[in-house]
């Protein structure tokens, strides 16, 4: 038998939380679809994430390394948020995931009323 508990921090959990959140998933996706984007620009069209939810994100998925965050030397500032490399091959498996998803989704409500 295979046991699954550990002593200390555990990578894979701590980087399957991190990346399987709400807000991470839906982050990603925008920047999958969209490309390069402001931090205005995210938050618009996730729609009701806060503006220190997002913020606390996409510190998250920059310290992973999932997404960049680049500073234009403008007046005022300009800073875009992109996905990386790392970034970019983890959108198969979301998709995936996505997929799975609307494929049971219907089934899981029902399941859900009982």
């Amino acid at each position: 038998m295979q046991n699954f508990h550990h002593s200390g921090i555990c990578p894979i959990r701590d980087i399957i939380a991190r990346i399987s959140t709400k807000w991470a998933m839906l982050v990603l996706t925008t920047l999958h679809t969209n490309g390069a984007m402001r931090f205005n620009d995210i938050q618009k069209s996730i729609g009701e994430i806060s503006q220190r939810m997002l913020t606390v994100t996409l510190r998250s998925l920059e310290t992973d390394g999932l997404i960049k965050r680049t500073v234009y030397p403008e007046v005022p500032p300009r800073v875009e948020y992109k996905l990386t490399q790392r970034g970019e091959s983890l959108m198969p498996i979301l998709k995936m995931l996505t997929d799975w998803a609307l494929d049971h989704a219907e089934e899981i409500m029902k399941d859900r009323q009982k």
